[in-house]
């Protein structure tokens, strides 16, 4: 119930864009040491804030006939196990970045209240989108710190990269709930615009994540592999915004769950094998 709850699957969106950090940082294959301590980092980090955003929105996921179905709201998990299933998530993240070296762990904090304060931006702004896509923008930058212990620029063309990605299928999984958020006064580009309007401007947002991934393999000198990988991006992208139209939102969840996992797995894995490859 617990990993139902947090959305154990839904780790394969940043993890591939952590661990192409570290590839990046390493310009080759990084020692299996860091990329465990990586892995734990993250599924630790993610845990923690996805709980927290199960125990924040417990009383607005009741209200919601798409998420009443939630642990929370259900009463199969009381507020206090989830209180120390963030703590346990966010232990395992600090104490991962300890291991991985000092900037890691100083930086750690800051991270971690990113990945947690998003669950309140809804109720505010709607440019919530937008800082979830930073906090998974993290990501990249974390593994970039994992192995080279310094903060660089070279990583932030990729961070920039995952968070126009996050923020389009952000939009576009926003787009089920436009009536509810209007209603209950939540937040979100949909419910700002209207879902034709919000899907325009995910497609605008996936544009200029292709342009900050061109950036990447330019910055970094890579090679046809590389290429072919930005190519199935793009590909995945425009098949993503095939499924989902303005009038038939049927098939957001294969738009939503599978294709930007396909995305994000390919592109780290080509990625991976050219810095291997050419290291």
């Amino acid at each position: 119930i617990a990993l139902e709850m947090i959305k154990f699957e839904h780790t394969v969106f940043a993890l591939p864009f952590a661990f192409l950090g570290a590839f990046l940082a390493a310009q080759g294959c990084p020692p299996l040491q860091k990329l465990f301590w990586i892995l734990m980092a993250m599924v630790g980090a993610r845990s923690a804030a996805m709980a927290f955003n199960r125990l924040v929105d417990r009383r607005i996921d009741k209200k919601n006939p798409r998420t009443a179905n939630r642990a929370l709201p259900r009463q199969l998990l009381t507020p206090s196990f989830v209180a120390v299933f963030i703590v346990g998530g966010a232990a395992v993240f600090l104490s991962s970045a300890w291991m991985l070296n000092p900037l890691a762990f100083r930086l750690s904090p800051l991270a971690l209240a990113i990945v947690l304060l998003y669950s309140f931006t809804k109720r505010f702004t709607w440019f919530s989108h937008l800082i979830l896509g930073l906090a998974l923008a993290i990501a990249p930058i974390g593994g970039w710190v994992a192995i080279r212990g310094s903060l660089d620029v070279e990583p932030f063309y990729l961070a920039a990269a995952v968070a126009f990605w996050v923020g389009g299928f952000d939009i576009i999984y926003a787009c089920q709930d436009v009536a509810f958020d209007q209603k209950h006064r939540l937040q979100s580009i949909p419910s700002r615009m209207g879902v034709r309007n919000a899907l325009f401007v995910s497609r605008g947002f996936h544009v200029i994540m292709v342009a900050f991934l061109i950036g990447t393999l330019g910055v970094f000198n890579l090679s046809g592999i590389s290429w072919f990988g930005l190519f199935l991006v793009m590909f995945g992208l425009a098949y993503e915004h095939s499924l989902v139209k303005a009038d038939d939102l049927s098939r957001v969840n294969a738009a939503f769950f599978v294709m930007n996992g396909l995305i994000s797995i390919a592109f780290f894995v080509l990625v991976g094998v050219d810095l291997c490859l050419n290291a």
